[in-house]
């Protein structure tokens, strides 16, 4: 009988046997609704996919023009540096003093990622092994996971979404576990719950990391999308932060440059320096032409950076309003680009999954169950604000008939 690991590599029956660490990876939960979505939009359904955190907003007209100055010049097309191009990493220290006050060293506190996803994931790789142990925020991105196991690490989901308790969490685990965690991995704002800090969530922190001797990774992917006023505090604004520790972002977000894969990974120069050697096995570096075009966008584009939050605010005013009116209960997030919503009753008995199924097939609208980002997300949504005012208003229609319709049928 062939196993789910394994891979039939003819029709005479002779299998592949997958490594032990693809053996390790669950089956993938957004599998079934990613498949109904292609093929309603087949069929030529208008589907409304609030499903993934894909910006449909262009980057600023200034950096798509600098983007193809830079690859009309042949002398771009060569292989780049794996750790990135020193113009670019040292406009990534001006931005962290512009923006945090924070000084890092452009050579040995900075390395180019293709897309912070992959920084990431080869930071797993740098430093983790068999027997480490990872303690990642639930509910859970699935990189966060992943990437831990991959490295052959073992994970210890906690609930970040009261922040006090989470930092108690972390100390108790550290206290009672042996060997004691490796590595903590923090993400606020918080993908998928939009969970935010404050400055003095990370002193504490980095105080717990001194005492435990544990590393941190900041996921800080969300760091520019933020409202009504609140700014996110970034972990290397602490003091003593870059002893401990690294900060991810990206371009991703608030410079709309999603697909173009470019990030980050800042502070800890051995941290930084270990990815490095990681990358350098693994890549090349990011095409060049990227990585001048980011540069532009990070020295002139503030401004556009600052409407798409605006943007995004009011997107997320018109789609939580329209649910609020539905019966929804829904706590606005303050920052990101995702509204995390409880399942409200009776439809909650379904499960996640099943109701996102259910908005997919009956109203056309994809969602993210939260049943996908671990249990800790089992009875919420998560739906990305990415699409228009004017498409989301018709997304809160289309739940609310799906809605309606479950009603007329139950009576």
């Amino acid at each position: 009988m062939r196993g789910e690991s394994e891979v039939p590599s003819s029709d005479d029956g002779f299998t592949i046997p997958v490594s032990e660490r693809v053996k390790r990876l669950p089956p993938y939960l957004f599998g079934k609704i990613n498949k109904l979505k292609y093929e309603k939009r087949v069929a030529g359904v208008d589907v409304i996919d609030l499903g993934m955190g894909n910006p449909t907003d262009p980057p600023d007209p200034l950096i798509v023009e600098k983007m193809t100055e830079a690859v009309a010049d042949p002398r771009n097309h060569r292989y780049s540096v794996a750790n990135g191009i020193a113009n670019l990493r040292k406009e990534v220290t001006a931005r962290y003093w512009k923006r945090y006050g924070v000084r890092l060293d452009p050579d040995s506190e900075v390395v180019t990622c293709i897309g912070s996803k992959e920084g990431f994931s080869h930071m797993c790789l740098a430093l983790m092994g068999p027997g480490d142990t990872a303690i990642v925020p639930s509910p859970s991105f699935p990189v966060h996971v992943y990437a831990v196991m991959l490295a052959a690490g073992n994970v210890i989901e906690l609930d970040c979404r009261q922040p006090d308790q989470f930092l108690s969490n972390i100390a108790f685990t550290c206290e009672h576990l042996y060997p004691k965690p490796r590595v903590v991995v923090v993400n606020f704002p918080h993908n998928p719950s939009a969970t935010v800090i404050e400055q003095d969530f990370y002193v504490e922190l980095v105080r717990l990391a001194r005492k435990y001797s544990f590393l941190v990774i900041s996921d800080f992917a969300y760091a520019d999308i933020c409202f009504d006023g609140y700014k996110a505090p970034s972990f290397l604004a602490t003091p003593g932060a870059t002893d401990v520790g690294v900060e991810f972002t990206t371009m991703s977000k608030g410079y709309s440059m999603a697909g173009w894969r470019i990030g980050f990974c800042s502070g800890n120069s051995e941290m930084v320096r270990a990815l490095s050697t990681i990358k350098g096995y693994y890549d090349y570096g990011l095409f060049q032409p990227v990585q001048i075009a980011a540069i532009v966008a990070m020295r002139h584009c503030d401004a556009a950076v600052d409407s798409i939050a605006a943007e995004y605010q009011s997107r997320r005013d018109a789609f939580c309003g329209g649910l609020e009116r539905l019966g929804w209960e829904i706590d606005r997030p303050k920052a990101g680009m995702f509204v995390w919503a409880k399942i409200p009753e009776p439809w909650s008995e379904m499960g996640s999954i099943d109701f996102a199924m259910k908005l997919l097939d009956e109203g056309g609208v994809a969602v993210s169950p939260g049943r996908g980002f671990g249990e800790d997300g089992e009875g919420y949504l998560r739906m990305a604000i990415v699409e228009n005012s004017q498409r989301l208003r018709q997304a809160v229609k289309q739940i609310g008939k799906c809605m309606k319709s479950e009603e007329i049928s139950a009576e």
